[in-house]
């Protein structure tokens, strides 16, 4: 399972309306492609379809989507929005991830 923060919560929602997604019926997929100064890193972007092999989760509000092969690799972990001064963005808290880069964007395990 995915777990989102509040504080990512408002985020999501704000930005699927910006985009023309509906937070009600819509999705976040996430996902992990190769690449990324640690190997790995997360893929996430707004979606109106589940494909076959799709798993789908609801946390707080928020329906998320993430393929078979991404899932594996991302159990446990908490989708959560910074918005400090190093900038603002999602950051995925993975238990899973023995290591992670400095901008939080890649991981290896």
């Amino acid at each position: 399972m995915i777990k989102v923060s509040e504080h990512a919560k408002r985020k999501v929602m704000e930005l699927m309306t910006e985009d023309g997604f509906n937070p009600s019926s819509d999705y976040v997929r996430v996902g992990v492609k190769s690449g990324g100064c640690s190997g790995l890193s997360y893929d996430l972007k707004f979606d109106k379809a589940q494909v076959e092999g799709d798993k789908m989760f609801e946390d707080n509000g928020v329906k998320i989507i993430v393929d078979k092969k991404s899932f594996l690799y991302l159990i446990g972990t908490t989708l959560e929005y910074s918005g400090g001064l190093n900038g603002s963005g999602f950051v995925f808290n993975n238990p899973n991830a023995n290591r992670t880069c400095g901008c939080g964007e890649s991981f290896s395990l």
